[in-house]
């Protein structure tokens, strides 16, 4: 299937069917049992397979939908989620706000988890903070209720057409991305009134009537809902069942009630998924999601009813309407409200024992030491990089940035530990830089392929700016860790075997030289993970500073020829070599610089002479 992919990237929308065909598959299975069921009572007016199969497309349809205009909202809006994610305080507030306006923007609580796994692996982030993230991202999905609950049925097929004009009769990429959002909220509308109207005939079957009062029972609601979100990894999907009941009036606002409590524990299980074989920060928040809407749904499933009655007082009512035609009018409002009130409730409970929650999490994941052989053999590992974010690449883009980031602080520990070992002629030191190259080519290894998956999702022009920085960035630090790794250890060795000795008039010409560059290395680094144009500019200004030392650098070499020294030669050898080096080091930090910055190469001069 890999091998597909790769050669066919258009076939990547393919994957979007085994989100659409769990839901399907339970919806038409849910009508055949039904039909079985209610065999027995002799009623052959219903037509099973025509309802089986406006429900499940009308489900398709509508899941289809919110998956379109979450990709276009995350085109829109999404190249700012991880920089307003990463500017979270210790403000418990602010975190609970940022949670909820990333996850209705991306409309994806799971994804939202991802990220703050990633954030709280890299102690970027309090498993403490990471939970009023989780507060505010519950309160982020009942934004999918609201939308849905409007009676905005009738327009959504001018929505899809409008949507479709826009996305395809224009050259405009902004223009075309606000095309396919429209046209997938006109695709959640038209979806979501198939199914009402594949469920309609059930508003007079006494014997669904029947089966649909004993969902009332909070218990059984709760656990049907569970289960259907569990398997479909999907609330949003849950949330449209529901609300489609709600508006034919198959169900009491009591039973919407408990469905919606079930979808908000079952959606934790997508959550869990995602940590398996994942560090223990990261199940940590997994546990920490689990707990605060379990104990949520514990605190309030026994008042129901008086819940309910909350719902009812703030919510719109049709007094002229009666029976199943007032519930099919008033519920779809009700059951929204009463998600969000839910929601917003818990956090506003919860919030002030966020530490508490964090408290138990490592409690109940404690930290598992290290064996003495991973101690022995341990390489750095990936710390940021998650398939969960691939389909959010401006988020997949900021966690591979960070992990070269990572990169380029390993090669700047091999470029601050590699000249001291030289000068000093110490071979354990250089052996154990080599060593350190591992940790650089292991990184690399995961970011490419990483980087290579991101590209199949499909990127815009910004994105795809980002993407060629970043790759850039990976292979010129791994050049550079093979510098290191080969050609300077090398000169070490080689420093050793020939009995080498460097003058101090020389050292400190060489040194000066390769702290300059080591501060180019670092800044170049920064400008990367940080996107830091200024540090970037910083780099590329050092260049006519750099070759005005290397050039003394050699000159003093070469004056030392005439030393008395019957190891001349081989001194001077080695020293030349050294300040080589160091300029191609430069050379490659100057190049993740140039990216970062997008100056071109007739612009490089003009900013080395200005800077000098």
């Amino acid at each position: 299937m890999k091998w597909i992919y790769q050669q066919f990237p258009a076939w990547k929308t393919a994957r979007l069917g085994t989100r659409l065909a769990a839901p399907t598959v339970v919806a038409i299975g849910v009508m055949i049992l039904a039909s079985s069921s209610f065999a027995a009572s002799g009623d052959e007016g219903l037509d099973w397979v025509a309802m089986a199969i406006q429900l499940a497309g009308g489900l398709a349809i509508f899941l289809y939908g919110m998956d379109k205009m979450a990709e276009a909202l995350k085109m829109v809006a999404g190249d700012h989620m991880r920089e307003v994610l990463g500017r979270l305080t210790t403000n418990r507030i602010m975190g609970v706000l940022t949670g909820a306006g990333v996850t209705a923007v991306i409309q994806s609580s799971s994804v939202t988890t991802v990220m703050l796994v990633s954030f709280v692996s890299a102690d970027l982030m309090s498993l403490t903070q990471a939970i009023g993230v989780i507060f505010g991202a519950n309160i982020g999905t009942t934004i999918t209720a609201q939308i849905i609950a409007f009676k905005v049925t009738k327009w959504a097929l001018l929505l899809v057409a409008a949507g479709f004009l826009m996305e395809f009769a224009s050259n405009k990429e902004k223009i075309r991305t606000y095309g396919a959002l429209v046209m997938g909220l006109g695709m959640i509308f038209f979806g979501l009134a198939v199914m009402s109207a594949g469920m309609k005939p059930l508003r007079t079957y006494e014997p669904f009537i029947t089966l649909m009062q004993e969902v009332s029972n909070p218990l059984i609601g709760i656990l049907i809902s569970l289960t259907f979100t569990a398997l479909v990894q999907s609330s949003s999907a849950t949330t449209g069942v529901i609300i489609a009941l709600a508006t034919q009036g198959l169900i009491s606002l009591e039973a919407g009630i408990a469905l919606a409590f079930g979808a908000n524990i079952g959606t934790c299980v997508t959550a869990g998924l995602a940590c398996i074989g994942k560090p223990r920060e990261a199940v940590r928040v997994a546990v920490a999601h689990v707990t605060f809407n379990v104990m949520g749904v514990l605190l309030v499933v026994w008042f129901i009813e008086p819940f309910a009655d909350l719902a009812r007082s703030i919510s719109p009512a049709s007094p002229k309407l009666t029976g199943v035609n007032q519930l099919a009018a008033d519920l779809p409002r009700q059951v929204a409200n009463a998600h969000t009130i839910f929601n917003v409730g818990a956090t506003l409970l919860f919030l002030p024992f966020a530490a508490f929650i964090a408290r138990f999490a490592e409690w109940a994941v404690p930290d598992r030491p290290m064996r003495d052989d991973e101690i022995e053999n341990h390489v750095k590992q990936p710390r940021y990089l998650d398939d969960g974010l691939l389909k959010t690449p401006s988020l997949a883009l900021g966690r591979a940035r960070m992990e070269v980031g990572r990169m380029g602080d390993s090669v700047s520990d091999m470029m601050k530990a590699i000249l001291p070992a030289i000068l000093e002629k110490d071979e354990t030191g250089l052996r154990e830089v080599e060593e350190m190259d591992a940790d650089v080519d292991n990184l690399y290894a995961n970011i490419i392929p990483y980087l290579r998956k991101i590209r199949l999702e499909g990127l815009s022009e910004e994105q795809g700016q980002q993407f060629t920085e970043i790759i850039e960035a990976a292979t010129n630090l791994e050049s550079i860790g093979d510098i290191i790794e080969t050609d300077m250890v090398s000169i070490g060795l080689n420093s050793i075997e020939e009995k080498v000795v460097i003058s101090d008039a020389t050292r400190k010409v060489i040194t000066r030289l390769h702290g300059k560059v080591s501060r180019a290395l670092d800044l170049a680094t920064q400008a990367l993970t940080g996107n830091d144009v200024e540090a970037a500019l910083a780099v590329i200004g050092m260049k006519a500073e750099i070759n005005a030392i290397a050039e003394d650098a050699t000159t003093h070499c070469a004056e030392r020829l005439v030393a008395d020294d019957p190891n001349r030669m081989n001194t001077y050898a080695r020293e030349v070599e050294i300040i080589d080096q160091c300029k191609r080091i430069y050379y490659f930090s100057k190049r993740m610089s140039k990216a970062v910055a997008a100056v071109s190469s007739a612009e490089e001069d003009i900013i080395s002479e200005a800077a000098d």
